[in-house]
């Protein structure tokens, strides 16, 4: 796939950028090399590669999963304006 003038400005306009046109000519030799090295990377055998989230090892942290005390539901809506069974209420906004 190449990229031609008409294509980098419709880029540079939908990216918002201000390109003049001698910034034209460098801008399509850059995108065109970045996509001959995506179209290589499309040639890479991955067959058996585990996939990864970071290129160095860690595990996830996470919480122990606890009971905790909770039952607070009249703690939490006490300086409430509005409850009902233990719910906030709020005006109606819309009809």
């Amino acid at each position: 796939m190449s990229v031609d003038v008409n294509t980098v400005r419709r880029i540079a306009h939908l990216a918002r950028i201000a390109v003049s046109e001698d910034e034209i000519a460098p801008l399509q030799g850059e995108l065109n090399a970045i996509l001959a090295f995506v179209e290589q990377l499309g040639s890479v055998d991955v067959e058996g590669v585990e996939a990864m989230t970071s290129v160095t090892p860690m595990a996830m942290k996470k919480r122990a999963d606890v009971v905790t005390e909770g039952g607070r539901a009249d703690d939490v809506v006490f300086n409430a304006p509005a409850t009902e069974d233990h719910y906030f209420l709020v005006p109606k906004v819309v009809e």
